[in-house]
C-alpha cells in the first residue's frame, strides 16, 4: 500500500505544480480576481495533501495499519471533493459546486484523526 500512496502523492504533488503553473499564467487574466483565489486555495490544499499522502507512505513502512491505510485513502477522496471542487467552481462559475468543497475538508479531517490514531496505536515504536 505504501509504494501506491506515495505513487499517486506524487501524482498529485506534480498536478497541483501544473495547476499552479496554469493558474499563474493562463487563469490570471482569464478569471476575476476572486476566482483566481478560489483555484489557488484548491491548489495549495492539494499540494499539502500530496505531500502528506507522502508521509503516509513514509509512515507505513514503521506503523503499518488499517487507520494509516483509511486515513491515505481518506486524503485521496478528500481532494478529489476539495480541490476538484474549487477547480470547477473557479473555472465554470458553477455556484452549487461550492457545497462540495466542505465534504471534501471533512474527509480529510477524517483522514488525519486516522492517520493520529493510527500514530498511537503504536506510540510503543514512535
Amino acid at each position: 500500500m505504501q509504494s501506491i500512496f506515495f505513487a499517486i502523492g506524487a501524482l498529485s504533488a506534480s498536478i497541483a505544480v501544473a495547476a499552479g503553473a496554469f493558474g499563474a499564467h493562463a487563469l490570471k487574466h482569464r478569471l476575476d480576481p476572486e476566482m483566481l483565489t478560489i483555484f489557488e486555495i484548491g491548489v495549495r490544499y492539494q499540494m499539502y495533501h500530496a505531500l502528506a499522502l507522502l508521509c503516509v507512505a513514509l509512515a507505513g513502512s514503521k506503523w503499518p495499519g488499517k487507520l494509516l491505510n483509511a486515513g491515505g485513502w481518506l486524503f485521496i477522496i478528500g481532494t478529489l471533493f476539495f480541490s476538484g471542487s474549487l477547480y470547477q467552481l473557479s473555472l465554470t462559475g458553477t455556484k452549487w459546486l461550492g457545497a462540495i468543497t466542505p465534504i471534501g475538508g471533512g474527509i480529510w479531517l477524517a483522514g488525519w484523526i486516522c492517520i493520529g490514531l493510527g500514530a498511537l496505536k503504536h506510540r510503543e515504536r514512535i
